[in-house]
């Protein structure tokens, strides 16, 4: 559970942006649309590994 304290004279609006921005580091939406679909593990797999040389391509052309 996240507790946001609201400090005396406090925009609520400054509140609500603390909230959210606390709720997106927990990552449960993220979660959540993961867990709408379900992929097989080797999908994931291959995808992990085209990620992985997308960026290796990334950091040679640096180089």
């Amino acid at each position: 559970m996240i507790i946001i304290p609201v400090k005396e004279g406090e925009n609520i609006e400054r509140a609500l942006k603390r909230f959210k921005r606390k709720f997106e580091k927990t990552g449960v939406i993220k979660e959540l649309r993961e867990r709408q679909v379900f992929s097989k593990p080797s999908v994931k797999k291959r995808a992990i590994r085209k990620k992985a040389v997308y960026i290796q391509s990334l950091q040679r052309q640096e180089d």
